[in-house]
């Protein structure tokens, strides 16, 4: 184990900060110094802000988005969305990245994740039964496949296609204008745009 030079509960902050993604170890450790370098509200502030998150926000009922409501999500209560459509992504951030290009006015539906066998994250593992009982319902004419271009997200969406075909509603996908491989949260709002038009069924 190497050796470090920090007390142990400053050795302590740096781990936490560093089981963050896409955070090494320095980046951890100037993250680390930033906060023993705020005021003692701040820091008070940002350790409530993180606790408070953790406690209020949950899952929607519905779509399975984050939220703070008690009952269904802001989007899923509007009157002014379009019932008819669904459109499904893989993570939260998905659905800031859709509403950005303005161009989408249905509801959606939040799988927390793709199947990945690699990573041993299977159907099951996912909010697919809940899709499924929306569907299943009626009232659903077109259900947008919105994961990621990637292999995991493309074999996401064949799956989810598949078992979608008898409840009659009509399985599309996304055009996307951006390269095989990348992610939805990353594309501009003109490239979503064009790739929601460009959809095509499954």
């Amino acid at each position: 184990m190497a050796q470090t030079f920090f007390p142990p509960a400053l050795e302590k902050l740096v781990e936490q900060f560093a089981r963050l993604p896409g955070v090494g170890t320095k980046s951890a450790q100037r993250l680390a110094f930033f906060v023993l370098s705020l005021p003692e509200e701040q820091t008070r502030e940002f350790a409530n802000a993180i606790m408070n998150a953790k406690t209020v926000i949950h899952c929607c009922p519905v779509c399975q988005n984050l939220t703070d409501s008690d009952g269904p999500c802001p989007i899923c209560q509007s009157p002014k969305r379009d019932g008819h459509t669904i459109c499904v992504v893989a993570e939260p951030k998905d659905v800031v990245a859709m509403e950005r290009s303005r161009e989408y006015n249905g509801l959606y539906h939040v799988l927390h994740g793709v199947i990945s066998p690699m990573n041993h994250v299977g159907p099951d593992d996912l909010h697919i039964k809940s899709l499924l009982e929306r569907v299943s319902i009626g009232g659903v004419e077109e259900v947008i496949m919105a994961t990621n271009p990637d292999t995991e997200g493309e074999a996401t969406a064949m799956y989810l296609s598949r078992i979608l075909k008898p409840f009659g509603a009509k399985v599309t996908r996304l055009a996307y204008g951006i390269p095989v491989g990348s992610h939805l949260e990353f594309a501009d709002d003109a490239t979503l745009s064009r790739a929601l038009e460009g959809r095509r069924e499954m």
